[in-house]
């Protein structure tokens, strides 16, 4: 038994630090370029904002479109703070990430309690509302104008490319296994047992409009992480950060990589925002790519890319092990697969 809690300890920890280090040090090395980081830099915010709107429709089971809005509270949030306040760029990340997360309550607390569309309707209100109110602050946010937020993200493209690479997967990490822990805790349980059957969980004593709150507080939270890393990183940001087509963006991340899988809807993020980029010589046309594969997605696999599953490294682990093991155990043999001699 501690063997095996030791192994699902050990294999994330040391994948976690692969995908961490080695990219890293190649960036730093210049093996990959500068604009090639950056491209996964941003698939990295579009994943954490992926989490982020699966942690409410997928896991929560509420339909939500104004995760954009606690984006833009957070990149706003994060610029004010450094640029006003004085505060040092890390924890302004992390107080972004808890204001949007108070916003997120004070919306949560009134309409929640509400059933069907209704909770989709109020947050595609919010966030139009967060977006109208950014672009009339204009003394204090630039109004349409945007901020301009040069870091040292954006100061060097080389050097900047690694650290941002290096700060955004490695928050990019910390929310998956985060959010892996939380969904195997008691709170995280009971958050899927009301998203399966809120009557049901309801009769078993599960006060659903609490854990309808918890999900939805952590899922702003995670947005407002989202929108903290983004504006550092970007250099820029502007009220089109609450837009609806970019809560809607980030919906379809979960939609092509599967309501309920966190791993899913990050695969996607980094799978779309990489084949953007890559074509981008064909201007606008590269946008028809989202309905077509939404259409595709709808009609061949509606559950998504991994539905509800997760990727793990230690089931995968497993296979390859066993597959080694097998393909020795048949060598020593002298024989095939099913034990029987050529």
């Amino acid at each position: 038994m501690k063997n095996k809690m030791l192994r699902n300890i050990l294999i994330p920890s040391l994948a976690a630090v692969f995908v961490l280090t080695v990219p890293t040090l190649l960036i730093y090395l210049g093996v990959i370029d500068g604009f090639t980081a950056q491209i996964v830099s941003l698939a990295g915010v579009n994943a954490i904002m992926a989490i982020s709107v699966n942690m409410v429709c997928g896991i929560t089971g509420q339909l939500s479109l104004g995760q954009a809005g606690f984006q833009a509270i957070g990149a706003y949030s994060v610029v004010l703070l450094c640029t006003k306040c004085g505060v040092p760029l890390p924890l302004s990340v992390i107080l972004g990430g808890l204001i949007a997360a108070f916003f997120g309550f004070l919306i949560g607390f009134p309409t929640l309690k509400l059933e069907g569309d209704y909770l989709a309707i109020v947050t595609l209100a919010f966030g139009e509302i967060i977006r109208v109110v950014l672009l009339n602050l204009k003394s204090l946010t630039g109004g349409p104008n945007g901020m301009t937020f040069p870091t040292i993200f954006t100061n060097s493209l080389d050097f900047g490319a690694t650290l941002s690479y290096l700060a955004i997967i490695g928050t990019l990490v910390l929310v998956i296994l985060f959010l892996q822990n939380f969904l195997r805790s008691t709170y995280g349980r009971a958050i899927l047992a009301v998203r399966e059957d809120e009557v049901a969980a309801n009769s078993s004593g599960i006060s659903v409009f609490r854990y309808k709150m918890i999900g939805f507080v952590i899922a702003a939270f995670i947005g407002g992480i989202g929108g903290a890393l983004y504006a550092p990183f970007i250099g820029f940001i502007k009220p089109d950060m609450a837009s609806f087509n970019n809560s809607i963006t980030h919906l379809t991340y979960v939609v092509l990589g599967g309501m309920g899988s966190v791993t899913g809807s990050v695969v996607a993020a980094f799978v779309m925002t990489i084949l953007l980029e890559s074509l981008r010589f064909l201007s606008t046309y590269r946008l028809l790519i989202y309905p077509v594969l939404l259409i595709l997605v709808m009609l061949f696999r509606p559950q998504g890319l991994l539905g509800t599953r997760e990727l793990s490294f230690v089931r995968g682990f497993d296979k390859i092990t066993s597959l080694f093991a097998r393909k020795k155990s048949v060598e020593k043999s002298g024989g095939n697969s099913d034990g029987r001699k050529d």
